[in-house]
């Protein structure tokens, strides 16, 4: 019950942020999202023998990542890499030799990885149909994890992988069916309301194309879940944090929206090329 009601709370206000439609809203709410979920991933990499990492710096890098995705995207990639340097500086200077190696990889992946994969965010919505791209997202997201766990959960009776062992295949194809279905309709509401005059979601182009996407990102987000099960096994740590009753922590929450998110803001800049 407090999952659902998590969530009951959780997707309406996504929701309204995307259509809202306002990109320093959107790029504040990522920023706190992912400050938070670097802070977890920090705690659990606190587990793993790095246990002096310094957080704060950390976490002014993911603020810096995100400035740049908002003022100037074309300096993100020179600001990580000079943000690498820093952090292996102040690691040599604070911290005992032996921990300086560690305790620099985890913050440099930390920026990577609850940082630089949700800056993609604020750049997708920033597309001429900025929104409806993140509708996508989300929805072949959430339409993944929650058909994967009530199948998984109730049909489920062969292991997908020793990452998770709670993950079935079974889990894993309901999920991608579930996505294509939802997305399926998705674009069946964006044709009829554009057929209105209601110009709310916009995907143009063929629709197999944006199923095929719906695909890709769905494949994404379930390795998303996956990777981020084995950081947390490494650890020995069920859940990333407590501050979403019944989900666990914000990153338990966003494993695979960080995977996924990259993966949909790569697919677009592909497809501009073309």
């Amino acid at each position: 019950m407090q999952r659902v009601l998590t969530a009951a709370v959780l997707v309406p206000l996504v929701l309204a942020i995307v259509f809202w439609n306002s990109l320093p809203a959107l790029t504040i709410a990522a920023a706190v999202v992912a400050g938070l979920a670097t802070w977890e991933f920090l705690a659990i990499a606190a587990k793993h023998a790095a246990p002096a990492i310094p957080r704060v710096p950390v976490l002014c890098g993911v603020a810096v990542l995100f400035a740049c995705a908002y003022f100037r995207p074309e300096y993100t990639s020179a600001a990580f890499g000079a943000l690498a340097f820093i952090l292996l500086a102040i690691c040599a200077f604070r911290l005992p030799p032996p921990q300086v190696l560690p305790a620099t990889a985890f913050s440099v992946f930390a920026l990577v990885y609850t940082g630089w994969s949700l800056t993609t965010l604020p750049l997708i919505s920033a597309q001429g149909n900025g929104p409806s791209l993140l509708v996508l997202l989300f929805l072949s997201v959430w339409t993944g994890d929650v058909a994967a766990l009530y199948v998984g959960r109730n049909l489920g009776k062969h292991k997908l992988s020793r990452l998770s062992p709670n993950k079935t295949w079974e889990g894993a194809v309901a999920s991608l069916v579930a996505t294509v279905m939802v997305i399926s309709l998705l674009l069946l509401l964006a044709n009829e309301l554009n057929r209105r005059g209601i110009e709310v979601l916009s995907y143009p182009g063929p629709a197999l194309r944006t199923l095929l996407l719906a695909t890709l990102l769905n494949i994404a987000a379930q390795l998303g879940d996956l990777l981020e099960s084995a950081i947390k096994r490494g650890a020995g740590v069920k859940d990333s944090g407590t501050l979403l009753p019944g989900h666990g922590g914000v990153l338990d929450r966003i494993d695979a929206l960080l995977l996924a998110a990259p993966v949909l803001w790569y697919a677009l800049l592909a497809q501009q090329a073309l």
